[in-house]
């Protein structure tokens, strides 16, 4: 692995896989400011392939064709990622067309993709478990960035413009911190130079995203009259990124719910209760907060012995010590997951994109799985106590 500075104060990392047929290439811009009207970003986003100065859409999709080239940009709530894959004799074709994409994109079809951006949404929340989703995440980050759902963009789609979002990319280009990761064959830090080190430079610009405010206890209901089994989200704001219980959290994820048939809350609700069709807990983190959530999907007679389950679960993990066996079990769990997802040349690209762009350094991953080895039975109880308090948000989806 190599790190080197572009000469436009890119932080740059070639990563040498050998034998490996295909390239990939993860290009993060960190994201400073909040968008001005919900759904802005994502309309950017959508409109970043839609046509440069010198190719059409339908000349970049042949292109890309053509070439065996996948080429992606996705809006994420922290940063907007590049990325591609592509055969390795063709990463200066896949390069030069991201070039050409970051430089002189000409966000053709506006209207089209913001009214194809309408269908998806209504769409995705005819969904009751995207629904119940959508307002868990507009009530846990209420009047924050973080908290612009599918509903709250829907409500504000209509009043976005072409000017405003060319305005948004600019400034997103033109002062975001950048990072970019290439994990191939063979060393091409020359390719890198000559196409990337001709964007605008990298700033290590502080971000105006405020932290959320503090979160209050907050139960919020939604009736589908056509669902077919209730829908509920229950979490906490935790900590993030690069604080000291990071791996603790995660750790504490496998344990109650996100290790599938051998998590506690599986074993409890699902197996043992019969209460549950699904249930799961996710850690979700973000550069200034993250949520710890517990879901479950249920039938509507029994919301309310669901909820006192979930709090029978957090109620043990708070009072009872993690045994040695299950602490080594969970460890071994998430280290293997941590290590299964980061198999590929893609997955290794993206991962130490991901953690350059939020701080820390290329290999972090290397870091948290030492650091989830130092975890005590200790730290998870701590932990637990810590950020499991009554300042939680409940949303319910019920027919």
């Amino acid at each position: 692995m190599r790190e080197f500075v572009l000469k436009n104060g890119i932080k740059a990392c070639i990563k040498q896989n050998k034998n490996t047929p295909r390239a990939a290439l993860t290009l993060n811009i960190s994201i400073n400011d909040e968008e001005k009207t919900a759904g802005l970003y994502s309309v950017m986003n959508r409109l970043l392939l839609k046509g440069t100065k010198k190719y059409s859409s339908e000349d970049i999709a042949n292109i890309l064709d053509e070439n065996a080239i996948e080429l992606y940009t996705e809006m994420k709530s922290d940063y907007l990622r590049f990325r591609f894959v592509c055969l390795n004799e063709d990463i200066e074709t896949a390069v030069s067309i991201l070039n050409d994409i970051i430089i002189n994109s000409t966000f053709e079809e506006f209207e089209k993709e913001k009214n194809k951006l309408k269908g998806e949404l209504l769409a995705e929340l005819d969904s009751a478990k995207v629904k119940v989703s959508d307002l868990f995440t507009k009530t846990v980050y209420k009047n924050h960035f973080y908290g612009h759902s599918y509903t709250k963009i829907l409500e504000e789609l209509d009043k976005i413009t072409k000017e405003d979002t060319i305005s948004a990319y600019k400034n997103i280009l033109e002062h975001g911190r950048k990072a970019v990761v290439l994990v191939s064959d063979a060393g091409n830090g020359d390719i890198l130079e000559k196409y990337l080190g001709e964007l605008p430079a990298s700033k290590d610009t502080n971000s105006s995203i405020s932290a959320p405010s503090a979160l209050k206890q907050e139960k919020v209901e939604l009736v589908k009259e056509d669902a077919n089994q209730a829908q509920i989200l229950q979490g906490w704001r935790v900590p993030t990124i690069g604080d000291k219980e990071y791996p603790v959290l995660m750790l504490l994820n496998i344990i109650l719910g996100a290790s599938g048939l051998s998590s506690r809350l599986f074993l409890e609700l699902r197996e043992k209760k019969g209460l549950a069709y699904t249930v799961r807990t996710s850690y979700e983190a973000h550069l200034k907060s993250a949520v710890f959530s517990i879901y479950i999907g249920t039938e509507p007679v029994n919301i309310q012995t669901s909820i006192e389950g979930f709090k029978e679960e957090i109620n043990k993990i708070k009072s009872i010590p993690v045994s040695e066996e299950e602490l080594h079990n969970a460890k071994n769990n998430l280290i293997g997951k941590q290590q299964f997802l980061s198999e590929t040349n893609v997955q290794q690209a993206n991962i130490m994109a991901y953690y350059s762009i939020m701080g820390k350094s290329f290999n972090y991953l290397e870091t948290v799985i030492e650091e989830i080895k130092q975890v005590t039975s200790e730290d998870i109880l701590s932990c637990a106590n810590k950020f499991f308090t009554d300042d939680y948000v409940l949303a319910i989806l019920k027919p």
